[in-house]
């Protein structure tokens, strides 16, 4: 029983040293065979033999008082009670070492998991952050084309309101001018109308010269 006890001790020594301390793959072979201890059946076994070993050390604590009893009430202890005392002692302290470094190898477990899993979740975390950052500066990129774009056909539709507003002066210097013109000739042609007028005055004159001369 107490060579078990030992072997059990130092495989739960190791078990415990290979969680603390992550050396290549042997860690990640740990926490698997331990995820694999406390699927399906495990678990009740677990409990089935820490309820047993339980119950050792306290039929172990148990003889060891008897034994210290018997030898307060003689005032003196047998030869063969001190090596009863002395194995029951062993054995108690060989099992609670064993039941506390269950404990310990289990909330090592647990709370390695948990670590696991809060490193996956700020992993992602960090994934989706990098993956919004893109569409970020994705949509900031296409805004800013899409600005580049509206400035330039701003610009585009200036140059062009421009040249119109140059071909519109233009045209109404054009007219203004013609408008001149129109006004100019027509005051030559009131000027030919009454120099016309003029000579037809005159012509009926000399006309009237003429006959009056025949007569």
């Amino acid at each position: 029983m107490i060579q078990l006890l030992f072997l059990v001790l130092f495989a739960e020594g190791a078990v415990a040293f290979l969680l603390m301390v992550k050396i290549g793959p042997l860690r990640d072979l740990a926490m698997r065979m331990l995820d694999q201890l406390k699927t399906g059946k495990g678990p009740a076994t677990v409990k089935t033999l820490a309820c047993t070993m339980s119950v050792i050390l306290l039929s172990s604590i148990a003889s060891i008082v008897k034994i210290q009893n018997r030898g307060l009430k003689l005032g003196t202890v047998t030869p063969m009670d001190q090596v009863l005392w002395r194995t029951h002692l062993l054995e108690a302290s060989l099992i609670g070492y064993t039941l506390f470094l269950a404990l310990v190898i289990d909330r090592l477990h647990h709370y390695l998991n948990k670590m696991l899993t809060l490193r996956k979740t700020a992993s992602s975390s960090r994934e989706e952050v990098e993956r919004l950052r893109r569409d970020s500066k994705e949509k900031e990129d296409k805004s800013l084309n899409e600005v580049k774009k509206l400035k330039d056909e701003i610009s585009s539709l200036n140059e062009k309101l421009r040249k119109l507003k140059l071909e519109s002066k233009e045209q109404e210097k054009r007219a203004q001018e013609a408008e001149a013109h129109v006004s100019s000739l027509q005051k030559q042609s009131e000027e030919l109308l009454l120099e016309y007028d003029r000579l037809l005055e005159d012509n009926q004159i000399l006309q009237g010269q003429a006959l009056s001369l025949r007569g």
